[in-house]
């Protein structure tokens, strides 16, 4: 009779607080309190601040890399998708707390978007997408991994 060992692999971070709070709210906030407090200057003045230059890069080839604070705030988003991916692959009930969390949030950013000025930018449109692909990615990694935690048939593989 041969048994079948699961391994299980727990992705934590050893903090309640950082294992529910989605980690692209952090880049949200941060762009939030910029619209907010006026560090941008005016709603319609946002997109001009996001797209000047804020970092000069001196390359070995002689060329120089400018970098835009909008460019920065997408370069930090995109290491924290792929946590929150990684994160989605949990199956316990913290995860389900911090899909809701994520829902909620994409919530947000999606009226921020719609609704407030300063937030009509392509920068706050991609990380708004970022936070659906964020969304989907957990439930559906959640369902998939549910349904084999069950023994139920699964049609993804």
């Amino acid at each position: 009779m041969a048994r079948r060992f699961r391994r299980r692999i727990r992705i934590t971070t050893g903090s309640v607080f950082f294992d529910v709070m989605p980690l692209l709210a952090i880049p949200m906030i941060y762009y939030n309190f910029v619209v907010f407090a006026g560090f941008a200057g005016a709603g319609d003045q946002v997109a001009a601040w996001m797209t000047a230059p804020a970092l000069s890069v001196h390359m070995f080839s002689g060329a120089i890399l400018s970098l835009s604070v909008s460019d920065i705030i997408l370069f930090a988003c995109m290491p924290l998708l792929f946590f929150e991916i990684v994160k989605s692959a949990r199956t316990d009930s913290l995860s389900v707390v911090n899909h809701i969390i994520s829902t909620l949030t994409l919530v947000v950013t999606v009226v921020e978007f719609v609704s407030v000025p300063g937030f009509s930018t392509a920068v706050f449109c991609l990380m708004t997408l970022m936070q659906l692909v964020d969304v989907i990615a957990g439930f559906t990694v959640t369902i998939v991994a549910a349904r084999r935690d069950v023994g139920m048939p699964s049609v993804v593989g």
